[in-house]
């Protein structure tokens, strides 16, 4: 472990010291630090810094200050061989689960070696149609088609594996990794997966028959969205931090991806441990 990146929520004082400090800490151990654009412009840093895309490229380790989002931002990109540890900064998170009074023990533990890490499966996301110019998107959570705060309901048409599931007709529709199933999947009412699971979860956002419910399949079938209603504004969501306006010729295709995301596990905690805190169950 020679490099580390470091990526800060910029919006954070706290979080932008806690990434100071353990820049300069990292650097006295010899190890080259490099920082996301944003997070080097705040900190004063004009060396080593990339593209949020970019940064796992130029590390051997990751760290995130911030919250979900903070992580989200940068492990969607990373390399499937560089271990992220995410760092949290306020309330609990379902990904970054690791408190800053136990960071210092985490981050000795993947220096020499010793961490646990957990492999999560991603999404490829891909839209056809003719004004597309064929980029591939990847997401750790979910893609997620809405229509705009103005749009009728939307009606959406959804095929497995080339075979027809049904059109659903809804404010939108999710399609979920099992890391992602405790994020939008969750407010819109559907099933929470364990994250190390091989499955995807298809989960309609209000939809307008109470049949139409969340469906849970294996992350080995290809998944196409299409938009049948023709004239309304939809747009397609990438883990909430990026979107794409799409219409009624566009086909919305998501796989599994090749490449998988490493998160670096607390010594401390469990998935379950996580989800009684994040979702206030009662204690044994």
């Amino acid at each position: 472990m020679k490099r580390a990146g470091i990526s800060a929520k910029v919006t954070s004082d706290e979080a932008l010291q806690a990434a100071a400090r353990v820049a300069a800490d990292l650097r006295s151990r010899g190890i080259t630090v490099c920082f996301d654009d944003a997070t080097g412009e705040r900190l004063g840093e004009d060396a080593f810094c990339y593209r949020k895309p970019e940064l796992g490229d130029h590390s051997d380790f990751l760290i995130t200050f911030g919250g979900d989002g903070t992580l989200l931002s940068v492990a969607r990109h990373a390399p499937d061989h560089v271990p992220i540890i995410g760092v949290n900064m306020g309330t609990l998170g379902f990904l970054t689960e690791i408190r800053v009074e136990e960071f210092d023990e985490v981050l000795q533990r993947v220096l020499d070696g010793s961490f646990t890490a957990e492999s999560r499966v991603a999404f490829d996301i891909l839209v056809r149609g003719p004004k597309r110019d064929g980029t591939t998107y990847r997401v750790l959570n979910d893609a997620a088609i809405n229509k705009s705060a103005l749009a009728r309901i939307v009606e959406m048409r959804v095929e497995v594996s080339g075979l027809f599931v049904s059109t659903f007709r809804a404010d939108g529709l999710i399609v979920a990794t099992p890391t992602g199933s405790t994020a939008y999947n969750l407010s819109a009412g559907g099933p929470i997966i364990y994250p190390t699971m091989n499955a995807v979860v298809i989960t309609p956002i209000c939809p307008h028959m109470l049949t139409n419910r969340p469906l849970v399949l294996p992350d080995t079938f290809d998944i196409e969205v299409s938009i049948v209603t023709q004239e309304a504004e939809v747009f397609l969501t990438l883990d909430g931090q990026e979107g794409v306006e799409i219409s009624h010729e566009d086909r919305v295709c998501v796989r599994k991806s090749p490449q998988t995301v490493l998160l670096v596990q607390s010594p401390q905690k469990n998935y379950f441990d996580v989800l009684r805190t994040k979702l206030k169950w009662g204690e044994s």
